[in-house]
């Protein structure tokens, strides 16, 4: 594992993101069919916009070991999406949220990744629960976040103006 490596599983890699890999997101963020549930707009992201949201993830994956990470598939070290956890600013609470290429889109790789990063955050943190949420109209991100076993909680319009299904994990209780 490289010292970017958050996390492994049977088909996947996730990792932190460097500098040199904006273009990699703005070709993710600008596939319309991801763009659509990103803000009202669904506008494709700018390399600005990519370079913030990056640079932001890198300073939470050093600060936190959190982030939005880069995704690669193991077979072939292809990029295929992004997966991880950012701060939901309103609260303050980890939040998890996926991105997929449309080619990539149902073969399963948002469910290994999100319930690799469910185990995760459990494992490595005392977070006593994170939450998730997906635009309404994203009926794939909101099965996922239902696979994980995440429990819906209230439909309200995020910060970026887009009307989500809010869902929250709480942290398992120990049996002893």
């Amino acid at each position: 594992m490289s010292d970017l490596t958050l996390l492994e599983t049977d088909r996947l890699v996730l990792s932190g993101w460097t500098l040199d890999q904006i273009d990699d997101l703005v070709r993710l963020h600008g596939d319309p069919n991801v763009s659509r549930y990103l803000s009202v707009s669904g506008a494709p992201w700018t390399q600005d916009q990519a370079r913030t949201a990056i640079e932001g993830w890198i300073a939470l994956f050093q600060s936190r070991r959190l982030g939005k990470l880069r995704v690669t598939r193991k077979s072939d070290g292809a990029f295929i999406g992004r997966a991880g956890y950012g701060i939901y600013t309103p609260t303050g609470e980890p939040e998890i949220g996926f991105a997929f290429f449309a080619d990539q889109q149902g073969q399963g790789y948002a469910t290994e990744a999100a319930s690799a990063l469910r185990d995760w955050m459990f494992r490595e943190t005392d977070a006593p629960h994170f939450i998730g949420f997906a635009d309404t109209r994203n009926a794939p991100s909101l099965a996922v976040l239902r696979k994980i076993g995440m429990t819906p909680t209230a439909v309200e319009v995020e910060p970026y103006g887009l009307l989500c299904q809010f869902h929250t994990y709480e942290r398992p209780i120990a049996h002893v």
